[in-house]
């Protein structure tokens, strides 16, 4: 199944049969690692340091800034 790079819109050839969800591959034209998030539809998303780049994930704790009255 053919996808594209979010980095470099260079087209990528990702066999979905011969990977799974989580597993990383890297970009033949600029090098990113692409991590694979769902292969039905196939989506890739940019790697960082800690993991996927995924602003959506973020979890805000409110707990923190309350107070037992």
């Amino acid at each position: 199944m053919a996808a594209i790079c979010p980095e470099c819109d260079n087209p990528l050839n990702i066999d979905t049969d011969e990977v799974e969800e989580g597993d990383t591959v890297t970009c033949d034209e600029c090098g990113t690692d692409l991590e694979i998030v769902t292969t039905e539809p196939l989506h890739l998303v940019v790697v960082d340091g800690d993991g996927y780049d995924d602003e959506d994930d973020s979890v805000r704790h409110d707990s923190d800034d309350e107070q037992d009255e």
